[in-house]
């Protein structure tokens, strides 16, 4: 787990960044056709809010109680502002590690994903993914009053969509070995499939230890956000150009 830093927010689950301990992914070798406006977009109001955050200081922890999603509060109080958190919280994050892990993940898989889809579409399928993940959270812990917060869930179904688009692409990885940086070409596959199996076996870890979360992650958000990705993405891609086509993208429908 990358994220808990921000030790202001001490009882927030976090949906941990989509970068894994051992495999940081710097770089993907699909070339983006189009400016990803609405990628960086998401990017910037991302890390502006999480600056926002900073400057309050011990008021921060008040902010997140506030914003982020609360599964038993939801449930029991429901109301606008209860649905309205469902969004804030993917804008909200716990620390450094965790807001910079999510937005590397979303600059390296995102702006391909957005380029396939369209940019309305795209933040339409991000927003989605975002809710879906949540409601899986919520789902699996119905009786939790911990705030969750991050945009990992949305992220989650990026990678599921960039999995579906560009199976055959190559995630230029950094992954420490004997304590030295080693930059290794792992194949989109692998490391998106990897990443999926570590979320849902922890997922399942936490239902059979009876626990709302291992490591304060929301694994159950990551696996939502993913399976919804599945399903949207091929709904919202854009109709298939040849004269666009792209080297490293298998498009079987």
């Amino acid at each position: 787990m990358c994220d808990a830093e921000y030790r202001r927010i001490p009882r927030a689950f976090y949906r941990s960044n989509t970068c894994h301990a051992v495999m940081l992914p710097l770089k993907d070798t699909v070339q983006s056709r189009s400016f990803p406006i609405v990628n960086w977009s998401l990017i910037a109001l991302n890390v502006f809010i999480f600056f926002i955050i900073l400057s309050l200081g011990d008021r921060a922890e008040v902010l997140v109680a506030v914003l982020g999603v609360v599964p038993a509060r939801l449930l029991h109080h429901p109301g606008l502002f209860e649905f309205a958190t469902l969004f804030t919280a993917m804008f909200l994050h716990g620390g450094w590690a965790h807001l910079l892990g999510n937005m590397l993940a979303l600059y390296v898989f995102g702006d391909n994903v957005e380029d396939r889809m369209g940019s309305g579409p795209y933040l339409l399928f991000y927003l989605l993914c975002g809710l879906v993940a949540s409601f899986a959270h919520i789902a699996l812990n119905p009786t939790s009053a911990i705030p969750t917060v991050g945009a990992s869930g949305a992220i989650s179904g990026v990678l599921s969509a960039y999995l579906l688009f560009f199976p055959s692409a190559r995630v230029i990885t950094l992954v420490p070995i004997f304590f030295l940086p080693w930059f290794v070409e792992v194949p989109a596959v692998i490391f998106i499939g990897f990443w999926f199996v570590s979320q849902l076996l922890n997922g399942v870890l936490t239902v059979v230890a009876g626990v709302q979360a291992l490591g304060g992650v929301a694994w159950w958000a990551h696996v939502g956000g993913f399976l919804a990705g599945l399903i949207f993405a091929p709904l919202l891609a854009r109709r298939r150009d040849v004269r666009r086509a792209y080297l490293d993208e298998y498009f079987p429908w």
